[in-house]
């Protein structure tokens, strides 16, 4: 048997990026154990990869040295691993692994890792221009191309757990709702406006469907707006929801519409129909990874400009996505199956 402890991204789209890497090393070792340690907050997604034997919970923020703290972390996995695949790029990342003693402890070089890293990769962004498979590299022999086509991440579905989130939240099974997540973590750049979603939601309620949003307890402010604006056309769920619960609640929606977010991948993975909104961002670096998942992109001269609030202070690259661009693209979806 081969232990495996996998050092995670601390963001929820990167984790689920990152399961094609775990059902490669699960498929081309059948006795592989591996364990995540990972933040408690993207907990319930690797929870939901059949790879993932369980989820040590990692306490050190972004950020945060503590290498007494980490030391310590370390000892208590001690003698427990074989490798480590180490995810972050930074050197603090690497730490636990090489405190624990870990005889293979496999990443990118990153940060001046020589020696903390000692199987090491060197990252070639133009060969591997996805974020999926700079992961899923990290499988293969250093130096050695990788391996495709890749898996599409795929989360379990669990129609018991999804019946009781809509229970304990006292929503109705029937008619599937539309499941908007209109926040963004990294920054307004890369939100669709508050009156898009509004006026979408609008069209939705009048045919019948209801609108739910998702996302954590800052993107509220976001969805109260969407609520006001669509004269109460949508329900907030924000910051009422675990990521467990907006896990099961995607699983059971229509479809969803997303900004570039981990709400986004979680989508995808979950093989919910799903339209994905692009601005500042790339859908040639993080795409939703699902055959049921359409983007809509305008790719103008200014975009991707990855910046956190438009440059320009008048964010076109969102703006004119139109709410019946996205019903359409939707409806597409629904109607053949695929995007256009």
């Amino acid at each position: 048997m081969t232990r495996i402890l996998i050092v995670t991204p601390n963001w929820i789209g990167d984790c689920v990026a990152a399961q094609p890497l775990f059902m490669r090393l699960a498929t081309r070792r059948p006795d592989v154990v591996i364990d995540t340690l990972a933040p408690a907050w993207v907990a319930p997604a690797l929870q939901a990869m059949p790879e993932i034997r369980k989820v040590i919970p990692n306490p050190f923020g972004h950020g945060a040295f503590d290498p007494v703290g980490r030391w310590k972390l370390a000892r208590s996995l001690a003698g427990q691993y074989d490798e480590a695949y180490v995810l972050p790029n930074s050197w603090k990342s690497a730490l636990i692994p090489l405190f624990a003693g870990i005889p293979v402890r496999v990443g990118f070089i990153g940060e001046a890792r020589y020696g903390v890293i000692n199987r090491a990769h060197r990252l070639d962004k133009q060969a591997l221009p996805l974020q999926v498979e700079r992961y899923a590299q990290l499988a293969e022999v250093p130096g050695t191309a990788l391996e495709r086509p890749l898996p599409n991440p795929l989360l379990r579905r669990d129609a018991t757990a999804v019946a009781a989130t809509l229970t304990k939240h006292g929503l109705a099974a029937e008619p599937k709702p539309v499941v908007f997540c209109p926040g963004a973590e990294y920054g307004p750049a890369k939100r669709w406006p508050e009156r898009h979603f509004a006026e979408l939601a609008r069209r939705l309620k009048a045919e019948g469907n209801p609108v739910w949003i998702l996302g954590s307890k800052k993107d509220a402010p976001v969805a109260d707006e969407i609520v006001r604006l669509s004269g109460g056309a949508a329900l907030n769920l924000c910051g009422n929801t675990s990521l467990a619960d907006a896990i099961d609640l995607i699983a059971h929606a229509r479809f969803v519409v997303t900004n570039d977010s981990g709400l986004m991948h979680v989508a995808a993975a979950l093989g919910t129909p799903l339209v994905a909104l692009f601005g500042s961002t790339s859908a040639n670096y993080t795409p939703p990874l699902s055959g049921r998942a359409a983007v809509i992109w305008l790719k103008l001269p200014c975009s991707p400009c990855f910046k956190r609030e438009c440059p320009l202070g008048h964010l076109d690259c969102l703006n004119k996505i139109t709410p019946e661009m996205v019903e359409a693209q939707a409806r597409d979806l629904l109607t053949q199956g695929g995007p256009r």
